[in-house]
């Protein structure tokens, strides 16, 4: 067993890729029978798998320190390539849905119809019009990126990468919080320039890249690029609607009760943070106490859950240490030749770090689970709301085992982490109703999409003001959520989740064994089935249906009332 720091990294060229591919795609256009086409199928599966290895491996290594030499040479020459290679995928993808065995195959059952949905909207996500435009798009991503992975902010004394500023917004004395988004707010301007420049010329080249391909705009492109096979933006648009009509009222109502508590007339964007007047739950003890509660956790949850913690932890799969030139996010990826799941993330001493030993780990566990499933190269764990379903979910199958993490503090950990789950809902369809609207004008000066921020805001987070906060309230808070520059619309796949998440939650409240159940079933059919399937055959709503979330927002405010309430009781 290899631990992830030894796996071997080489680069494929694209010479040699091109050479493979080029022959499968031969071989799939002369194929005189279906097991002919299924021989070139898994010759390009076998291709794919080298490719995404050492694409995710050198990325990860790239990610870690973005100072790196080397592998930022290696990311740059896979920004550089990848379109191409996705050129030729494209031709292979046209090749497999001409193939006069495609009827054969799907009714045999040897390549499941979704499969070849699948293929369709990759054709109509990429064209060999804009491959320089994608070369291009990368180029700006990684200039973001290294923007903001080498931004510091000098906080009393010391110059701090963000993830670690951010643990002072959670402190219970208000001038620390004001003082850490001042820092946030001055230090962003001071680069605002760049930040505006750059988004600016992303949105452009991906509105050009529509343009290309027949698009009025990129919000059609966008919704095929991300794969969804499902659902569109009208099914979004609906989904924008239920969080506007029945979650805004109830996030606008528990915040400003939170905002009593705090002592604090009106809620401040640096109050936000913070649940509880005396600080809210942190864990208790370092990466080494965290990471032992974990294996406790996984272990006793399930076998498999078992099993997976120690294969992670035997690798050395996680690099959670916040450091300057290190990626600021955190993210799971997989080694597709290695089978190998892995998790960065940066640590700030909060309930964040805990978040990381579930969150993240529900993605690895699905990853890890799925690693051997028939269909997993083309179609993954799913799509984007399916995976980030495993990983929501996970947080919340945890709760059992808070204890293990925050000792007495386990139930007001539970408060605040379903608070922010819910308040999480508006946010997050703040991020995406930006993007389309950014995307439909194009043109739109930086000052305009600002407006457009503060204007939803405004419509989805009433409760809360930037007022006086340097630069963030000129409505720039968009310009650190990095899913916005570096993966357009994204972001709305966390809240579809969420709402999935959360009527795990409230299941497993009733009986837990037979939600847990219905999860893992869930999250092992990896993406061989679309997410509004899943969900039914899970017993959960689709987010899609007018007034889907009434109840989830109604039940899960009567369950943070019934965990207030029991709080209320551990005081006396």
């Amino acid at each position: 067993m290899q631990k992830v720091s030894e796996l071997k990294y080489e680069r494929l060229s694209m010479e040699e890729f091109a050479q493979e591919i080029k022959e499968v795609i031969h071989q799939v256009k002369t194929a005189d029978s279906a097991r002919a086409v299924l021989a070139a199928r898994d010759r390009c599966n076998q291709l794919m798998i080298r490719w995404e290895t050492a694409q995710a491996l050198s990325y990860m290594r790239y990610s870690i320190n973005t100072a790196d030499a080397f592998y930022l040479a290696e990311k740059e020459y896979y920004d550089e390539v990848g379109p191409q290679a996705q050129n030729y995928l494209l031709e292979y993808t046209r090749a497999m849905l001409e193939t006069p065995f495609r009827q054969e195959l799907e009714e045999s059952g040897q390549i499941i119809p979704l499969v070849f949905r699948s293929f369709e909207v990759e054709l109509k996500a990429m064209s060999p019009e804009i491959v320089q435009d994608m070369i291009e798009e990368n180029r700006l991503i990684s200039q973001y990126s290294q923007l903001m992975a080498g931004m510091e902010f000098p906080f009393r004394g010391e110059n701090l990468p963000r993830p670690m500023l951010m643990k002072y917004a959670k402190s219970p004395d208000r001038a620390t919080r004001k003082e850490a988004y001042e820092v946030l707010g001055k230090t962003l301007k001071a680069h605002s320039d760049q930040l505006d420049g750059i988004f600016d010329q992303l949105v452009h080249v991906r509105d050009r890249m529509a343009k290309k391909m027949g698009y009025q705009n990129f919000v059609e492109l966008g919704y095929y690029r991300m794969g969804r096979l499902c659902y569109g933006p009208e099914e979004v648009k609906q989904f924008r609607e239920n969080v506007r009509r029945d979650v805004v009222p109830v996030v606008a109502r528990l915040r400003k009760e939170i905002g009593k508590k705090l002592g604090v007339d009106t809620l401040m964007l640096y109050d936000y943070d913070l649940i509880f007047p005396q600080g809210d739950p942190a864990p208790k003890g370092g990466k080494e106490a965290i990471f032992a509660a974990a294996k406790r956790m996984y272990h006793d949850m399930s076998r498999e859950t078992g099993e997976f913690i120690d294969f992670m932890l035997a690798t050395e799969a996680f690099d959670v240490d916040a450091r300057k030139n290190k990626w600021g996010g955190g993210y799971c990826t997989s080694f597709m030749a290695y089978h190998q799941p892995f998790i960065l993330a940066n640590f700030n001493g909060t309930a964040g770090d805990v978040d990381v030993v579930t969150h993240e780990a529900g993605h690895a566990f699905a990853d890890y689970t799925t690693a051997n499933n028939r269909y997993v190269v083309e179609l993954g764990v799913g799509g984007m709301e399916t995976a980030e379903t495993h990983s929501m979910s996970m947080e919340f199958f945890a709760w059992p085992y808070m204890a293990q993490f925050f000792g007495e503090d386990a139930g007001r950990y539970e408060f605040m982490h379903l608070m922010d789950a819910l308040s999480f809902l508006p946010y997050g369809t703040i991020v995406d109703d930006f993007q389309r609207q950014v995307y439909e004008n194009p043109d739109w000066t930086p000052a305009e999409r600002k407006a457009a921020w503060r204007q939803l805001e405004a419509e989805f987070r009433p409760h809360i003001t930037f007022d006086g906060i340097p630069y963030l309230e000129e409505g720039t808070r968009w310009q650190y959520q990095m899913h916005i520059y570096e993966t357009p619309f994204y972001y709305i796949d966390y809240c579809l989740a969420q709402t999935a998440a959360l009527q795990f939650l409230l299941a497993s409240r009733k009986d837990y064994d037979d939600a847990f159940h219905r999860y893992v079933r869930f999250l092992s059919q990896g993406g061989e089935k679309v997410f509004t399937e899943l969900l039914q055959e899970a017993g959960l709503r689709s987010p899609f249906q007018e007034g889907a979330l009434q109840t989830v927002a109604q039940e899960s405010e009567a369950l943070l009332n019934e965990l207030e309430r029991a709080l209320s009781q551990e005081t006396k």
